[in-house]
């Protein structure tokens, strides 16, 4: 069934038959099939069908050792799950297969290069003050338990739930956030978003969670509003918990919790100016805080 290789001088002749054979259309094949798979490894990655992929993986491996064992059975069944694989999968997965394409169509040209450009200048100037006002805000705050939810706007726009609030477009401040979160204000309840630094609307409704009876019991509805918001969008969502003034993060469906107003600043310097994530080391950040809370 397969031509087995004798010694290592019948590797390298096969090896470099294939290579004198390539032509320049299958160059350009190949690179932009290897451009294709390392963005979609990319976008899975940051999603739960991280899992499905690796679950794809295995059935794969067990559908070729079923071809060579002649393993009948299981690889009627498997074939089976093939044919109707890819209907299951855009019915069970409809949620990240969705936020995985409006990813794609909000991306730029400079985001579908391999090499990263740093274009982080104008970032730095406009979040730079926001991102110290959030901080300390949110360290006041927190220390009189006074609930709070601020959105940090990215790539994904929020006109669905800024319509929803009140428009500020004011620059923000430790003092406005104080005002805006006091207890029996009108817009205390709601969420305040940012939007390239600056404070746009508050008082903003937020979508549900889509398995909201998988979050902790112990989490109140503003966590909850946050983990809807990160699941729907690519946005930071900082919240400080009315009951103990814990300060968290939602980002991609995900719960960080115990920040303080340092490892606070540290996150949203790596998420929202860009050229900070290769100097601070994000991937260590989320060892650093207590404790977190998935879906």
């Amino acid at each position: 069934m397969f031509r087995t290789i004798d010694s290592f001088g019948d590797l390298v002749d096969a090896v470099w038959g294939v290579l004198t054979s390539m032509r320049l259309n299958d160059i350009v094949d190949i690179v932009i099939l290897s451009f294709i798979i390392y963005h979609a490894i990319k976008l899975i990655r940051e999603t739960r069908a991280l899992q499905l992929v690796q679950g794809i993986i295995l059935l794969v491996v067990c559908y070729l050792l079923a071809i060579i064992f002649e393993l009948q059975t299981i690889r009627f069944l498997l074939k089976t799950c093939f044919n109707w694989g890819i209907l299951v999968i855009a019915i069970l997965f409809q949620p990240e297969l969705r936020r995985m394409i409006e990813k794609i169509g909000r991306a730029k040209i400079s985001d579908l290069s391999f090499i990263p450009s740093s274009d982080s200048s104008d970032a730095g100037d406009m979040w730079t003050p926001a991102i110290n006002a959030i901080c300390e805000a949110a360290r006041d705050l927190s220390a009189t338990c006074t609930g709070a939810l601020i959105i940090c706007e990215r790539k994904t726009r929020l006109g669905e739930q800024i319509d929803t609030g009140t428009i500020l477009d004011c620059q923000p401040s430790a003092a406005v956030f104080g005002n805006i979160f006091y207890p029996n204000t009108p817009l205390h309840d709601g969420a305040v978003i940012l939007r390239d630094g600056k404070i746009l609307a508050a008082g903003c409704f937020l979508p549900k969670p889509q398995k909201e009876e998988l979050i902790a019991k112990q989490l109140g509805s503003r966590h909850r509003a946050a983990i809807g918001m990160s699941e729907n969008s690519d946005s930071v969502v900082i919240v400080v918990s009315e009951e103990t003034g814990t300060i968290s993060v939602a980002e991609n469906g995900e719960l960080t919790r115990g920040y303080t107003k340092e490892s606070l600043a540290q996150l949203l310097r790596e998420r929202l100016i860009p050229d900070t994530q290769s100097e601070n080391g994000s991937g260590n950040l989320a060892g650093r805080v207590m404790s977190r809370w998935k879906k």
